[in-house]
C-alpha cells in the first residue's frame, strides 16, 4: 500500500507559498470607525436586536426564523477565489474554482468598506477550528443581525482561560444589502462569494443565505490544512463511551448530521473536521441541520436542540401559533436550523477526539443498486473517495432541480475543496495506513427499485449498520464480493433481514437490477477518467 501512497502523492504535492503578512486594510478600519458597532453581543441581544429590526420572527420553540429571499441554498456560480500568484499554481480552477481578478476584487473591497460608513453593523471575534495549533481566528462584520447570531452559534467562541487561535486573524464582511454589478464588478450575477486567500479576507455581497459564509471559512480552511498535514474533511464526528472515533463522510441529504446525532454515543461535530496527529478536531462551535420532515421519533437530539438561540432559515410557520411545519417544502427543500453544540446533551468535551476507528463514507444511491453496508479496501477507498458519488437530496445549491439527481462530487465535498482532489486523497490515504483504519461504504439511499419504485432505508436501518460496524461485527463476518462493484458484503447483521444485505435479493425483477446496476456502473467510470491515479486504485471502482 505505501506504493499506492506514495504514487498518489507524487502527482498531488503540496507546495506551501511563503508567508505573507497582511493587517485588514485601512479601508476596513477606517469605515468601522465612522459605523455604528455593536460588538460581541451575547445571544439574547442579539435575537432582540434581530426581532426589533424585522430580520425574523420568533417560532413556538423559541428559535428565530428567517427568510433568506430568492437563495436558499448556496450559489455555486457566484463563489469565487482571488486568484494572485501566491496561489494560482495550487488552486484546482475549473468548473468549482473561479478565478477573481486582483484588481477587481480591491476595487469591490472598497466599495464595501466605503458603503459602510455611517451603517448600525455587527461585529464578532470568533474563531474556526477547536485546535488552537490550526485555527483561524475570524473577524465578523455583517450587516444583520441574524447573521451574526448564525457565526455566533456555527464558529468557536474562544475561550478566554485557554491559549485560542495562534494565526493571523481573518476578516469576513457580510452585506446582504449591497448587490453586484456584472459590467461593473466581473462577477457572475448580484451577489458574490469572494475569498482572498492571501488577504485573508473573505467578501460576501448580495447574500442573505447564512451557509455561504460557514463554507467560504470551510473553504479557506481546506486550501490551509494540507501544508501543515491535516486533513480536512467534510463529515461528521462522533464517539463511543469506550473511545472509539466514528467519521460520517458525505454530501448534504447523506445523513450526517442525523446518524452522528446518535442519542448513545458523544457528539464531536456535524459537518466540518480535521484530522493530524492527535486526531479529530472540529472545525465548528455548532451544527447546521437540515430541517425538511423533521421527527422527534426518528432525530430526537436534532428535534431537542432546537430553542430560544438557534436559527432557522426558510422554515414555514403555522399560522398564529407560529409552531414549525417541518414537512413543508413550499419555501425550499433545503430548510435548515443552526444551533450551537451545547444544546446537544451528549458532546465531547473540546470538540476533539482520538485517532478514528472507522471511517464511514455515506451514500445515498438512487439506483437502489448499491448494498446497505460494504467493506472497502484501501484501493476502493481511494476510488470511493474520489469519486463521492451520492444523489443530491433536496436543493441546497442555487439553480438545483428540487427531488432527487445523481452525482459525484470529489471528497464528498467537492465544492469546498480549491486544492485538487488528489492533494486530499493522499492525505487521507496516508491516516488510513499510519491509523489502521477500516473504511466501509454505506448506502442510505434506495434498495428494492430506484427512487420512484423501490424504497429508502429507514434510519432505523442504517443506525443498525453503523452499530455494528463500530462494534467490529463486519471485520470477521461471513461475507461475499458483489459481482460488477467488486464490493464485499457481509451475510448476516444482527437483528436485520439478510435478504436486505444483497441488493440483489430485493428486487423483484433481476433483469431491472442488472440494467441498473449496468448504468449506474457507466456512471461511475465515466466520471473517474479525469483522475490520473494509479492502476491498482482505477481498477478498485465498479467493472462492466
Amino acid at each position: 500500500m505505501a506504493a499506492v501512497t506514495e504514487s498518489i502523492l507524487s502527482r498531488g504535492s503540496i507546495k506551501p507559498p511563503p508567508l505573507v503578512h497582511l493587517s485588514r486594510g485601512n479601508s476596513l478600519d477606517e469605515a468601522l470607525r465612522r459605523a455604528h458597532l455593536h460588538m460581541d453581543l451575547p445571544v439574547p441581544k442579539l435575537v432582540e436586536l434581530s426581532l426589533q429590526r424585522g430580520e425574523g420572527v420568533l417560532a413556538e420553540n423559541g428559535a428565530l426564523c428567517v427568510r433568506t429571499g430568492a437563495r436558499t441554498g448556496r450559489s455555486p456560480n457566484d463563489r469565487y477565489i482571488v486568484d494572485d500568484s501566491l496561489v494560482d499554481a495550487n488552486i484546482d480552477w475549473g468548473k468549482v474554482n473561479h478565478p477573481f481578478d486582483p484588481g477587481a476584487f480591491e476595487k469591490l473591497w472598497q466599495r464595501a468598506c466605503d458603503w459602510l460608513r455611517g451603517r448600525e453593523l455587527f461585529t464578532a471575534r470568533l474563531q474556526a477550528g477547536t485546535h488552537a495549533r490550526h485555527a483561524l481566528p475570524l473577524f465578523v462584520v455583517t450587516e444583520y443581525a441574524w447573521h451574526n447570531l448564525f457565526a455566533h452559534q456555527l464558529f468557536v467562541r474562544p475561550d478566554p482561560a485557554t491559549p485560542g487561535a495562534a494565526g493571523p486573524e481573518w476578516s469576513i464582511l457580510n452585506l446582504p444589502s449591497l448587490v453586484t454589478v456584472p459590467e461593473r464588478d466581473g462577477t457572475n450575477g448580484d451577489g458574490a462569494v469572494i475569498i482572498d486567500i492571501t488577504g485573508r479576507r473573505i467578501l460576501l455581497l448580495g447574500m442573505r443565505y447564512a451557509g455561504e459564509m460557514k463554507k467560504a471559512v470551510f473553504s479557506a480552511l481546506n486550501y490551509l490544512a494540507p501544508q501543515r498535514s491535516v486533513l480536512p474533511m467534510h463529515c461528521a464526528a462522533n464517539v463511543g463511551e469506550g473511545g472509539d472515533v466514528a467519521l460520517f463522510f458525505g454530501l448534504s441529504g447523506t445523513g450526517k448530521t442525523t446518524l452522528s446525532a446518535d442519542p448513545v454515543r458523544f457528539l464531536i461535530g456535524d459537518d466540518e473536521h480535521g484530522w493530524d496527529e492527535d486526531g479529530i478536531f472540529n472545525f465548528e462551535g455548532g451544527c447546521y441541520a437540515k430541517c425538511i420532515n423533521l421527527n422527534p421519533e426518528r432525530e430526537p437530539v436534532i428535534w431537542n436542540a432546537i430553542r430560544f438561540g438557534a436559527v432557522m432559515e426558510n422554515v414555514v410557520l403555522a399560522g398564529d401559533s407560529h409552531a414549525p411545519v417541518f414537512d413543508d417544502a413550499s419555501l425550499t427543500e433545503n430548510t435548515r436550523v443552526a444551533y450551537p453544540r451545547e444544546f446537544v446533551q451528549m458532546r465531547m468535551p473540546g470538540n476533539q477526539g482520538g485517532q478514528p476507528n472507522a471511517v464511514i463514507f455515506l451514500t445515498c444511491d438512487l439506483y437502489g443498486v448499491l448494498p446497505p453496508v460494504a467493506m472497502l479496501t484501501r484501493e476502493q477507498a481511494a476510488y470511493h473517495f474520489l469519486s463521492g458519488y451520492t444523489a443530491l437530496v433536496g436543493s441546497t445549491e442555487v439553480g438545483q432541480v428540487d427531488g432527487v439527481t445523481p452525482t459525484f462530487s470529489a471528497c464528498f465535498g467537492a465544492p469546498f475543496f480549491p486544492r485538487r482532489a488528489s492533494v486530499y486523497a493522499q492525505l487521507l490515504m496516508e491516516k488510513i495506513d499510519r491509523y489502521c483504519v477500516p473504511v466501509f461504504l454505506v448506502n442510505t439511499g434506495w434498495t428494492g427499485g430506484p427512487y420512484g419504485e423501490g424504497r429508502r432505508f429507514g434510519i432505523e436501518t442504517t443506525r443498525a449498520i453503523v452499530h455494528a460496524v463500530l462494534r467490529g461485527e463486519l471485520q470477521e463476518a461471513e461475507s461475499e464480493i458483489l459481482p460488477g462493484f467488486n464490493l464485499r458484503i457481509p451475510h448476516r447483521i444482527h437483528g436485520l433481514d439478510e435478504r436486505m444485505l444483497d441488493p440483489r435479493k430485493t428486487w423483484n425483477d433481476r433483469d431491472a437490477y442488472r440494467r441498473s446496476a449496468r448504468e449506474l456502473t457507466g456512471l461511475f467510470r465515466d466520471n473517474f477518467k479525469r483522475f490520473d491515479v494509479p492502476a491498482e486504485i482505477a481498477a478498485a471502482g465498479p467493472q462492466p
